[in-house]
């Protein structure tokens, strides 16, 4: 076996044996194979794509390159989520602790933002003391005890795909759906829960702007999980204009616990509640009403729990950034469209997000708005508050939103898109 015939195979249309897909991703993770062979061999998987077969064997593969999880050892069904990514996305924050005070065990493995989107482990990371790393044992303890879990996935998970994905970033092949779903399912899989519900999400603000391919990479991923025994379903989700009201890590934390409260914006309670029925579905807990969980305060318990499980302190102050700016409305009228992604660049550059993984974030930054889609603004109103440490970021800040609101003249009808564009199930296939 060699890495030319494996690249040849694919960049004339073949189809890739087991044989070779075993032995190319074992070969690459121990250094027998180049970084440009395959880089040239991802570029021919995204021009050339791969089949069911292909994929799945591609994902097993990955998974048999480290550990695998276990957490057979719970009384209660596992069953986690995973979002491909937006602006102002909090969800996984109310959803973790929702879930375990209905009954299951929720073990998220989150990543870091990067660019216009945000991520799950620095938001969490702006409460006092939390904690992203954890043991193994440490992760089986909180999940017997709190029900959920949010941290970081460690190095033994999927080392193939942490390499792959590093060269991909590189090389222009991140968008190949064969690649994504892979590295998305592989870490879930080896993660070893029982049941998967996937958020993809859909529109200007997220890595799939259009809806057909938003719709793929879902059947991809769901054929994934059932081919490898894990019960997944997915919902693909509006990203066009941002969700709930804020954009930034302490920003996000708050209004997730306002949603933990019984109240937040009305959206992320509707988005928070739809997965969490998926979820509760799927671990074989359907008849228990998530809703009454966030509003009798057993899901803001549980978060709590969680939270005072990786050494945080739920009810300390949260950080705030030293300087803010409002950008105000400059007519009368109706907000009909707020572009997701300029509000997630504008948060990004206050400090909220990073260009680079070793870019450091502010726990205060981000991007605050006060009208919605469908309301009547008037002239002088704020729009925006743009929260930073560095007052110097303003500008670019500025320059990114510039266009991110369609104001249309007072009295136009407006009609809210829904939000769950769409359901993909094993059986869809």
């Amino acid at each position: 076996m060699d890495a030319i015939t494996v690249i040849r195979a694919k960049r004339d249309r073949a189809e890739l044996t087991d044989e070779q897909i075993d032995w190319i991703l074992a070969a690459y993770t121990d250094g027998r194979v180049a970084e440009e062979q395959m880089s040239a061999l991802a570029m021919a998987i995204l021009l050339n794509g791969m089949n069911r077969r292909e994929i799945s064997r591609w994902t097993q593969a990955m998974i048999d390159s480290g550990e695998r999880m276990d957490f057979s050892a719970l009384t209660r069904p596992t069953v986690d989520k995973h979002s491909t990514g937006g602006v102002g996305d909090k969800i996984t924050l109310p959803l973790a602790p929702l879930v375990a005070a209905c009954g299951a065990a929720v073990p998220q493995l989150s990543g870091r933002g990067l660019g216009h989107t945000g991520g799950t482990l620095d938001k969490l990371e702006s409460i006092p003391g939390w904690r992203a790393s954890l043991s193994t044992a440490e992760m089986l303890a909180i999940l017997a005890d709190a029900g959920a879990v949010v941290c970081a996935a460690g190095d033994g998970l999927a080392p193939a795909d942490k390499k792959l994905y590093a060269l991909r970033d590189v090389t222009g092949t991140v968008e190949a759906i064969p690649l994504i779903a892979s590295s998305i399912m592989s870490k879930k899989i080896a993660e070893g829960t029982g049941a998967l519900v996937l958020d993809v999400k859909c529109g200007s603000g997220a890595f799939m702007k259009d809806f057909a391919d938003a719709r793929e990479l879902a059947e991809t991923m769901v054929a994934l999980g059932t081919d490898h025994g894990v019960r997944t379903t997915a919902l693909i989700t509006a990203m066009d204009t941002p969700l709930g009201r804020t954009a930034g890590n302490a920003l996000e934390v708050r209004e997730s616990v306002e949603v933990l409260s019984g109240g937040g914006p009305a959206d992320i309670r509707e988005l928070t509640l739809a997965l969490a029925r998926e979820m509760l579905d799927a671990a074989g807990l359907a008849g228990v009403d998530p809703a009454a969980k966030l509003d009798d305060g057993s899901a803001l318990d549980a978060w709590k729990r969680m939270i005072r499980a990786q050494g945080g302190d739920p009810d300390a102050p949260l950080p705030t950034a030293k300087e803010t700016h409002v950008v105000a409305a400059d007519r009368d009228g109706v907000l009909v469209a707020m572009d997701s992604f300029k509000v997630g660049v504008a948060a990004w550059r206050l400090g909220a997000g990073r260009a680079r993984k070793e870019d450091a974030v502010q726990a205060g930054a981000g991007v605050e708005w006060h009208a919605v889609p469908g309301d009547t603004v008037r002239a002088g109103q704020p729009l925006f508050t743009l929260h930073t440490d560095t007052p110097e970021t303003f500008d670019t800040a500025l320059e990114s939103l510039a266009g991110a609101c369609d104001i249309a003249a007072p009295g136009t009808e407006f009609t809210r898109s829904p939000l769950v564009l769409d359901r993909v199930a094993a059986s869809n296939r």
